[in-house]
Parts: structure tokens; sequence; C-alpha cells
């Protein structure tokens, strides 16, 4: 896959429940910048919805996020960047491909934000750069794993350790 040969090794943070899963979420939101794409994988209940709810409080979206299973992408322009949050838990990888998800992280057709991809295994084709979180369910809370393919989304890992993962 492309980017793979310029990754960081894995970090992690331990999430004790939902509320502080959402509370990870809103802190990446206030401090991730434009230009951002999160990998999230993880099985059913694991949090990738919960985080992608936190960010966007973090970014100052008022609106209810929800996780997108039926209409695959929400778009979100009003916060502090835009967020784009992808499930694409319904799809096959070919189906995944066509629809040109690259358009969100490219700048091409839209404005630079916050990509959010959920069950994001399916990508056919990851971008150049990214963040890769792997959530695994625990007996209690769950474990969110990371893992920055290329330099900046590298920094980006680099900050978030401070912030204790």
């Amino acid at each position: 896959m492309a980017g793979q040969q310029n990754s960081k090794p894995v970090g992690q943070i331990r999430l004790a429940d939902e509320p502080a899963t959402r509370q990870f979420g809103f802190e990446l939101g206030q401090r991730l910048p434009a230009g951002i794409v999160l990998l999230l994988n993880g099985d059913l209940g694991s949090g990738k919805t919960t985080l992608v709810q936190g960010l966007g409080q973090g970014l100052g979206i008022a609106e209810p996020i929800v996780s997108p299973t039926f209409t695959l992408i929400s778009e979100y322009p009003e916060g502090r960047v835009p967020l784009y949050h992808l499930d694409l838990y319904r799809l096959q990888s070919e189906e995944v491909d066509e629809l040109y998800v690259e358009a969100y992280w490219s700048g091409s057709e839209y404005p630079l934000g916050i990509v959010a991809i959920e069950w994001a295994e399916r990508l056919l084709h990851r971008p150049s750069e990214y963040l890769q979180i792997d959530f695994t369910i625990l007996d209690a809370g769950r474990l969110a794993q990371f893992q920055a393919v290329g330099a900046f989304h590298q920094q980006i890992l680099q900050q978030l350790e401070k912030l204790g993962c």
C-alpha cells in the first residue's frame, strides 16, 4: 500500500469507557489541523463513531454526528475545519473504489479538513499519508492503537503521544 514504507511504530492509549473515548475525540478535534486523514478500524461497538462524535464537538460542530452507515459520507463544513465522516461498513472494496474518496483528502474538490474513515480496511487505495487508529474492545474499556504513515502524520502522532498515547 502507498506510504507504508514511511510508517511510525504504534502508540496506544487505553480508554476506560464511551465518555473517555468521546473526550479523547474532543481533544483531537481541538488540536488536529486540516489535512489529517484518520483511518479507523475495529469491531462494531469498539469506539470509532464515538471518537468521531467527540472530534466533531472539539471542532465546534453543533450538528449531532451519527454514523453514516447508510448515507456513506457526511460532510460537516461548519467547524473550525471541515469534517468529512465516511463509513464503509456496508461496502465491498470494489464499491469503495467507485466513490472516489480521494477527493476528500486531496483538496481537489473539497476544502482540506479532517477526513475520518470508519472501516478503512475496505479502502483499496489509501492516501500517501494518514493516521490509522485500531480499536480493540477490552474487558474494561477499549484500546486505541495508532500508526502514522508519512512525515506530516508522524508529527501529529508525536503530538498525540504528549497527550498520553
